[in-house]
């Protein structure tokens, strides 16, 4: 699944929610606050995806350790996904997650 996500997939779903499953049975819901595509270099080879990161944002707490995360979305589904803490903004902890 992971596979066929690009940059336009969560394009779309900015400012969406999506919740990532915890250890304890809980869940913490984030939401999409932005999609990037990452810069390439010149001569780089052709790619079938361009690599993309996106950013959510959840609370300031708990702030979540770098793993991977079971995530739901209500259109995407399920997914697992390795995430990032970058630090937090004006309004919550930022989480980032890069596909190559």
């Amino acid at each position: 699944m992971l596979e066929d996500f690009t940059v336009v997939t969560f394009e779309e779903r900015l400012g969406e929610t999506f919740r990532i499953g915890l250890d304890d049975g809980s869940a913490l819901d984030v939401e999409l606050v932005s999609a990037t595509v990452a810069p390439t270099r010149p001569n780089e080879a052709p790619r079938v995806r361009a690599p993309f990161s996106i950013v959510l944002r959840g609370p300031l707490e708990p702030i979540l350790p770098q793993r991977i995360y079971h995530f739901e979305h209500e259109a995407l589904g399920s997914f697992d996904l390795f995430i990032v803490p970058i630090g937090p903004d004006e309004s919550g902890m930022q989480y980032e997650a890069v596909f190559g």
